[in-house]
């Protein structure tokens, strides 16, 4: 009996601790503060980099992939 009391009494804790670190990402301010690094950007298609804002993508640059840069000469998504 002791035991479902417990797990009644927990369950809704755990549930709630697994959602707030899951499901909340962390601002940039937060991250930094915690001494972790920024996660690493991804574009599959040179819309989703200028949707974002980030073209063009020069090579070292977060974000910048082959795959983006059509004539290999190191600006991927430039507009010609």
């Amino acid at each position: 009996m002791a035991r479902d009391s417990f797990l009644k009494t927990a369950a809704p804790l755990v549930v709630l601790t697994f959602l707030a670190v899951y499901n909340f990402p962390m601002s940039k301010e937060e991250r930094a503060a915690a001494g972790l690094p920024d996660p690493p950007v991804f574009y599959r298609y040179c819309s989703d980099v200028r949707a974002a804002g980030k073209a063009p993508l020069h090579h070292g640059e977060p974000g910048y992939m082959a795959h983006l840069d059509r004539d290999n000469d190191g600006i991927a998504c430039e507009s010609y």
